[in-house]
């Protein structure tokens, strides 16, 4: 179900454009999305993508940046893509699974035509497989 963004949404919102704005190559396209995590502790970890064959998305390198220094609960993650971070891009398949492992009730900024909305990671990738732990 659509949750409307909060007033920290949209701080998690400009951090992930400063991510991308300060490391986007327009020339190989190294990295062309930003992302942004925010902790449960109010923490925010960020991360660009990282192309190559086997590259890896924004939203993985900020979730690792956030477990490597130690976080592991998460309230919400928005990626972005282009110079200025101007689109809201949804994850992934690999990432949505990622995040229904690691976090499945963090909150995932998306946007459609009527604006900016939130669902939980687990709402994102029905009929999914599950690691029973």
């Amino acid at each position: 179900m659509k949750k409307q963004l909060e007033p920290a949404d949209y701080e998690l919102l400009a951090c992930a454009r400063e991510a991308i704005v300060r490391n986007y190559d327009a020339e190989q396209f190294h990295h062309t999305v930003g992302a942004a995590v925010r902790c449960a502790d109010g923490q925010i970890f960020t991360g660009v993508n990282l192309y190559s064959m086997h590259g890896a998305c924004a939203e993985q390198v900020a979730l690792g940046a956030a477990v490597t220094a130690g976080q592991r609960e998460f309230t919400c993650i928005v990626a972005v893509r282009g110079a200025q971070g101007e689109e809201v891009v949804p994850p992934c398949g690999n990432c949505r699974q990622i995040l229904l492992d690691y976090a499945p009730k963090c909150a995932v900024i998306l946007e459609d035509t009527e604006g900016m909305f939130k669902l939980y990671a687990e709402e994102l990738l029905p009929f999914a497989f599950r690691v029973e732990g």
